[in-house]
């Protein structure tokens, strides 16, 4: 799945100051991607240096409810 990646590219070429979080934060808000995908191409894309090691669960979390729709958001609340 190659959509994440592209959609990615898409929000930094278009946003060059944004950091490789903010773009691919950008990128799946919203968009249903499944959780293992979702961690996957975060780990592909998005700098190291943009987070602190620790954090990156609380991260992936965020990233989650990100993905989702306002709908699901509804739901779960």
């Amino acid at each position: 799945m190659r959509s994440i990646e592209r959609r990615f590219a898409n929000v930094l070429a278009d946003n060059p100051g944004y950091s490789t979080y903010t773009a691919f934060a950008e990128a799946v808000m919203g968009q249903q991607f499944g959780v293992a995908v979702l961690r996957q191409w975060f780990d592909k894309l998005v700098d190291k240096d943009d987070y602190k090691r620790g954090d990156k669960e609380d991260i992936l979390k965020h990233l989650e409810l990100l993905n989702s729709t306002e709908e699901e958001k509804n739901k779960a609340e």
